[in-house]
């Protein structure tokens, strides 16, 4: 359109030597009209010049037409440009004038909103000066009295006024805060299991605790005498605070200077000071995509060190539950001995004399004796007491099995000595002629598996292997994983999952060796038990193989497996051609 209107005002005259369209009538269809009679009175005048010149001669006259022709027609041109260029300025001046009122009726609506916001403030601001003008417990109204008496009466209604209204400017916010509220019960929102979040918890765990593990590692380096001349100096300075009786000051003191050290390290300062040299462990950048093999070993990984990490915790945990319970008498009793003995001194000493006499054994113990039973090992485990009582305290795991191993030697045995029942532990029993041992509360094997009576285990896995199957068809980490024991009958390989409950538990697997396809050795992860070995078996049910993974025997069951699935397969070849 534009290049259109270019061509226009080029092939026409200026649009100066033109009237002004505001000057000028209504651009319209219907109104270039106007413009009609001013045409034919210049055709007029062309025709009488024409006239004229046809009376000069008819060289003359053809001359004339020619250029009347040209001139009428460029008339026309520029008269039909002038119009378009007016049509396309009555357009856009339309658009425009629409968009202006649009614009306007904004504004409008923006002016009403504030007039209204402005009302609404000045509502409660009105509302909340009455509320605080107005008392908690007004006073009732006084009876009608005489005029002379209502005078009086007035001035003490508006003390008493001005004094509740003191009261509650001064202490009314005071008064507000005590005022009981309904608890809110709010449920936390528990986070889906993520390989990332849980790695980037385990890292965020790793540097929360890195300061009380440079803290202790300091404190044990200076104790084993790691550098001699810092032990000597903290071991004079310690005793001489002890001998003067600023121990306490002393501890403070180290505290604020620590605080300090502190502050100005997270001002810019690099200030490090550590007995025993850092070491700085490399960073991995994260990963983003990996595949499913990197993040089971990522899951791994991660799991490895939180079970680590939980076991100990739980161990220090279980080791001070028992140790005040008496669950080891023979250790409670010394303690509490030592707790008999501390109240008594407390009750009878001074506590400057007490304080110096904790004071000096600690420095002592610290530096001298700690560092004699570090270096040498055996005096340690004779005469330190507090290692001795440490150590020999039980956790729960090792109380069941002492009480697991009690009573299955006071249980009578019901089997000769060289039958495999005498070796088994309390509630497990043999099936009768043999097959597979189980447990009591699970039932038989041919009830576990729903199989006829006559698939037992054979003589090489009477009691499984164990391992865990991984599903490579389920992507929940509950089904791609599963921990259990492996059997092999004559027609059948079971897996009985360690979660299941019941014979009819949809955890356990069994596959017909009929169906089996492919029977390979498999290697899923070296930080597996049994370094990651396992055995791989195709079925026409299932798109991956199924790998029974982590076995500690894998090659004495996978000859089994292989044996007997070759039995079978022989077997249904045979009995195919008689059917």
């Amino acid at each position: 359109m534009l290049k259109r209107l270019d061509k226009i005002r080029f092939r026409g005259q200026r649009r100066d030597e033109f009237l002004d369209l505001a000057e000028s009538p209504s651009t319209s269809d219907n109104e270039c009209g106007d413009e009609v009679p001013t045409k034919q009175r210049a055709s007029l005048k062309d025709a009488e010049e024409l006239r004229d010149a046809a009376g000069a001669g008819p060289g003359t006259l053809a001359a004339a037409i020619q250029d009347f022709q040209g001139t009428e027609s460029d008339r026309l041109n520029e008269v039909k440009g002038h119009l378009e260029i007016a049509l396309l300025e009555k357009h856009f001046l339309q658009e425009e004038l629409r968009k202006l009122r649009e614009e306007s009726n904004v504004e409008t609506l923006r002016q009403e909103l504030d007039r209204e916001r402005s009302k609404r403030l000045d509502l409660e601001q009105k509302m909340s000066e009455v509320l605080k003008a107005r008392p908690e417990d007004s006073p009732p109204q006084p009876k009608a009295s005489p005029p002379a008496v209502n005078g009086t009466e007035k001035q003490k209604d508006t003390v008493c006024a001005r004094i509740q209204k003191w009261l509650y400017e001064r202490f009314g916010s005071y008064i507000e805060d005590f005022r009981f509220q309904p608890e809110e019960n709010t449920v936390e929102t528990e986070e889906p299991l993520s390989a990332k979040r849980l790695t980037e918890n385990m890292r965020r765990l790793k540097r929360g605790a890195k300061p009380v593990t440079s803290f202790m590692r300091n404190l044990s380096a200076l104790s084993s005498w790691h550098s001699v001349y810092t032990s000597a100096i903290a071991f004079i300075i310690y005793m001489n605070a002890v001998w003067h009786g600023w121990a306490i000051p002393m501890f403070l003191f180290l505290a604020i200077l620590r605080l300090s050290l502190n502050y100005l390290i997270a001002r810019g300062w690099r200030i490090q000071w550590s007995i025993v040299p850092e070491v700085s462990e490399p960073v991995e950048p994260p990963k983003e995509d990996l595949t499913v093999s990197e993040k089971f070993q990522l899951v791994l990984d991660v799991a490895q060190k939180a079970q680590n990490l939980f076991g100990k915790m739980s161990d220090i945990l279980e080791k001070i539950k028992n140790l005040f319970m008496w669950v080891q008498p023979e250790i409670t009793q010394k303690l509490y001995i030592s707790l008999w003995m501390a109240f008594l001194t407390s009750c009878f000493l001074p506590y400057k004399l007490l304080g110096f006499i904790i004071g000096l054994y600690a420095g002592i113990k610290f530096f001298i004796i700690d560092f004699i039973f570090k270096s040498c090992p055996k005096l340690r485990d004779k005469y330190d007491t507090p290692h001795i009582v440490w150590t020999h305290l039980p956790t729960d795991p090792q109380l069941k099995e002492r009480c697991n191993a009690t009573l299955a030697r006071r249980a009578p045995s019901s089997v000769a000595r060289g039958s495999l029942a005498a070796g088994l532990p309390l509630g497990v029993s043999r099936e009768e002629d043999g097959g597979r041992t189980y447990s009591n509360k699970k039932g038989a094997f041919h009830e576990v598996f729903n199989l006829s009576e006559n698939e037992r285990p054979l003589a090489v896995c009477e009691n499984g292997w164990r391992c865990c199957l991984i599903n490579r068809d389920r992507k929940m980490p509950t089904d791609y994983i599963r921990n259990g024991v492996l059997y092999v009958t004559e027609n059948y390989l079971c897996f009985e999952s360690s979660s299941s409950r019941s014979g009819s538990s949809k955890k356990n697997k069994v596959i017909r060796l009929v169906d089996v396809t492919d029977i390979q050795k498999y290697k899923v992860l070296s930080v597996l038990p049994g370094s990651g070995m396992g055995i791989s078996i195709a079925t026409p049910s299932t798109q991956k193989p199924l790998v029974f993974g982590a076995m500690i025997h894998r090659d004495e069951a996978f000859e089994a497996i292989f044996t007997q699935y070759m039995k079978t397969a022989a077997m249904a070849a045979a009995a195919s051609p008689e059917t």
